[in-house]
């Protein structure tokens, strides 16, 4: 059974896009054009947070800054977001949150942006998940946008006897472009300037990896 609280501490609540409003200092930067992107296929799930003592975002900059660019360019509005009377932007925001200082409201700001990401990936996990994207669902493997050095760093971490169906199990996994040639470089003659790939140890399956 549900328990529905009257007065819960943390609620989101739709403010217009245009009353968000930026903290004095962010050191975060942001890759806007993915985020717009990642906006674009799967609306706004990650919601920007306030800080009820200053009236500052606290955390969503990007996504602050990528919903403002979408709405100029007039972009589809996207899931998550609605209009209002006049046809702005409605974004959901968490609210409830009070800092008790501008050190503090700073503080949480980083540790939001910083922590998600130190805990690292599972090499084994991620390269399964990242082969099943690949292999059926193309534009998803696309869109993630993972850079061709950090594909290599990854599965050369991966023992290939640990993933299920391994097809080329005796080799390791190597970075190289397609349609190799025979001139000893591992490169053809047309490769100059093409997309560099990862082999997956699983499978053998080559990743188009960055963009």
């Amino acid at each position: 059974m549900t328990e529905t609280i009257a007065r819960p501490p943390r609620y989101i609540a739709y403010v217009p896009l245009t009353d968000l409003t930026p903290a004095p200092r962010n050191p975060k930067r942001h890759e806007l054009e993915l985020l717009i992107d990642a906006i674009r296929m799967h609306g706004l799930v990650e919601v920007p947070v306030a800080d009820e003592r200053t009236q500052f975002v606290l955390h969503g900059h990007g996504r602050r800054e990528a919903l403002i660019e979408m709405q100029n360019r007039g972009m589809a509005l996207p899931g998550g977001v609605v209009l209002d009377e006049d046809g702005g932007w409605l974004v959901p925001v968490l609210r409830g949150w009070s800092s008790k200082s501008d050190a503090e409201a700073e503080a949480l700001a980083i540790k939001l942006n910083r922590l998600p990401g130190e805990g690292g990936w599972d090499p084994r996990e991620f390269a399964t998940v990242l082969e099943d994207l690949a292999t059926n669902a193309a534009e998803l493997f696309d869109s993630l946008a993972i850079p061709a050095d950090e594909m290599d760093k990854l599965f050369s971490q991966v023992d290939p006897e640990t993933l299920p169906g391994g097809l080329r199990e005796d080799e390791p996994p190597t970075l190289h472009l397609p349609d190799d040639g025979d001139r000893g470089d591992g490169l053809s003659p047309d490769d100059d300037g093409r997309a560099a790939h990862t082999t997956c140890p699983a499978c053998g399956h080559l990743f188009n990896t960055g963009r």
